[in-house]
């Protein structure tokens, strides 16, 4: 009996010393609590997160700690203390990993699970990104020019991944700043802040900036902004060739078409100057179909205009150009979609008088004499002191007399002028004596090209509307007499010279029909010595005292 009872004795103290052996070591694991702890972003390895609160015993060799868990690659242990795991290649970024990281720590006991406790950290915030903008806020856009003023025309959008609030800006140094204004800074909505014209303008930029507003550091981006303009049916067209009012402004004044006809002229298309008649949309960017129209003016249909093309014919002749010398007519051209949209021209049609034969000289030769003076000018008079005039008439007049003639030299001489009388004035101080200038007047049918001293022949064509033309030309001034001042030279034959001066020049006088019938021009071209074509005058001029010569007779 008493060795039974003492071996429940022995059996009862294993158990309990089994037992209290089990406490002691598991209450070593079970000391530990959750970590809750912070770090911050960027923050370098190495960097302290906790504490560990199982601390060391007379077992602890018993004990292991390892960390586990989603982002347990972030720490490592340094005895009973946990640190941030980073690399220079591997940054802590919160805007990466999110705001907290979360790992496990487990305890084992002789290789057995005795505890796990949860690590929370969270990583703090720093602003170390700057806004960007959404990419599709600042694509290029298209907006009309009709968008009214004070409108939201687009809006731009910018992130920034630290969350900062972020405010816009529109940076008044780019070009077209003063189009857009941005009333509430934080919305990132533009405002148009002045009209739009496609006719100025087709394209515009615009800068704008996105700023953090609750931060010290302020970081900002910029985004270049192009905005195309779209054109909107608000100009009114306009006949060619625009004239602007006044520089930069899109606004033309119309020009007067002038066309020429005569009595003979009828079912043809007339042409006009500045021609031909044709008008534009004021909407380059639209074109809109025009359509034109006579408003007043057409002499019941004598004048008729394609609506398409502007082309204004004459269907019927006139009856007497004394009745209707000009005839005045007004057209429009209006846009076929909207007729409120037009524009008028004026058009003047001269009836001229029929332009049959040309003008031709009252005589064949002219003789002038200059008298030597210092006076700077004096007119070139004839024999018996008469003022010497060159005269034309004209068969297309009953008598003779053609208003419309018009004198010229070409070029301009420095020695003489002829007014629009056919008067011939001189340079006397300029002028030697016994200086002789021959001013030759001939209508050849082939004119030869003086210059080049090679006869190559140039053609002419004559037509109602632009003439025929001749040159005139001058000849070599002659060497004074051998033996007399005083002896004119009497013949054609020796009013050139044997050896004429290398310095010699050609002056070319013009006789031009203007405005009435068709305009002929005259110029004939003769070198000296030379006999093309048909001779209308000749004007001889001698520098000294004119005395009379039985040998010449005037015309």
């Amino acid at each position: 009996m008493m060795k039974m009872l003492r071996s429940w004795r022995v059996l009862l103290w294993h158990v309990v010393l089994r037992v209290s052996y089990h406490v002691v070591t598991a209450s070593l694991c079970r000391e530990g609590s959750d970590i809750f702890a912070s770090v911050r972003e960027n923050s370098p390895t190495g960097e302290f997160i906790s504490n560990i609160s199982i601390a060391a015993g007379p077992q602890a060799n018993t004990i292991r700690l390892c960390l586990t868990g989603r982002n347990a690659n972030w720490f490592y242990l340094e005895g009973r203390t946990i640190r941030l795991n980073s690399l220079v290649s591997r940054v802590l970024d919160r805007e990466v990993e999110g705001s907290v990281l979360i790992a496990e720590l487990t305890c084992y006991e002789n290789d057995i699970i005795q505890g796990n406790y949860r690590i929370l950290v969270e990583i703090l915030n720093e602003n170390d990104n700057r806004p960007n903008f959404l990419l599709e806020t600042i694509q290029p856009f298209t907006i009309s020019e009709l968008t009214a003023v004070n409108s939201v025309v687009f809006t731009v959008k910018a992130i920034d991944a630290d969350g900062d609030v972020i405010s816009y800006i529109i940076d008044p140094s780019s070009q077209d700043a003063q189009f857009f204004r941005i009333d509430l800074p934080n919305s990132g909505k533009v405002v148009l802040n002045k009209p739009l014209d496609y006719e100025m303008r087709t394209h515009l930029q615009l800068i704008v900036w996105a700023q953090e507003s609750n931060t010290v550091d302020k970081f900002n981006t910029s985004a270049v902004l192009t905005i195309n303009i779209k054109d909107g049916d608000d100009q009114y067209p306009h006949f060619l060739p625009c004239t602007p009012v006044s520089p930069g402004v899109p606004i033309c004044t119309n020009p007067t078409y002038t066309a020429n006809i005569t009595q003979k002229h009828q079912d043809m298309a007339l042409e006009f100057s500045p021609g031909p008649i044709r008008a534009e949309d004021g909407d380059r960017g639209i074109n809109t179909s025009l359509t034109y129209t006579i408003l007043s003016g057409g002499d019941q249909d004598r004048f008729v205009i394609n609506n398409s093309t502007g082309e204004i014919r004459l269907t019927r002749a006139v009856d007497d150009r004394r009745l209707t010398p000009n005839f005045k007519l007004t057209i429009m051209v209006c846009q076929v979609d909207d007729r409120l949209k037009y524009s008028v021209a004026s058009v003047l049609v001269r009836v001229l008088y029929e332009n049959t034969f040309p003008p031709t000289f009252n005589r064949t030769i002219y003789k002038g004499f200059i008298i030597q003076s210092s006076s700077p000018a004096s007119i070139v008079s004839t024999y018996g002191n008469q003022v010497l005039q060159v005269q034309v008439s004209d068969l297309d007049f009953t008598d003779g007399l053609n208003p419309n003639i018009h004198y010229s030299l070409h070029p301009p001489s420095g020695l003489y002028q002829v007014t629009q009388g056919g008067v011939l004035i001189a340079r006397t101080d300029q002028l030697h004596d016994f200086d002789r200038q021959i001013l030759q007047v001939n209508s050849p049918p082939v004119l030869t090209d003086e210059s080049s001293h090679s006869g190559r022949a140039f053609g002419r064509q004559s037509g109602s509307f632009h003439g025929r033309q001749g040159v005139y030309t001058r000849r070599p001034s002659l060497l004074p007499p051998p033996s007399s001042s005083h002896q004119s030279e009497p013949t054609e034959s020796r009013s050139t010279p044997p050896h004429p001066p290398s310095s010699s020049s050609s002056h070319l006088i013009t006789v031009v029909e203007k405005d009435e019938g068709g305009a002929h021009t005259w110029e004939a071209l003769k070198s000296p010595g030379e006999s093309t074509g048909v001779h209308v005058g000749n004007i001889t001029l001698n520098t000294g005292t004119p005395l009379q010569d039985d040998n010449i007779k005037p015309d």
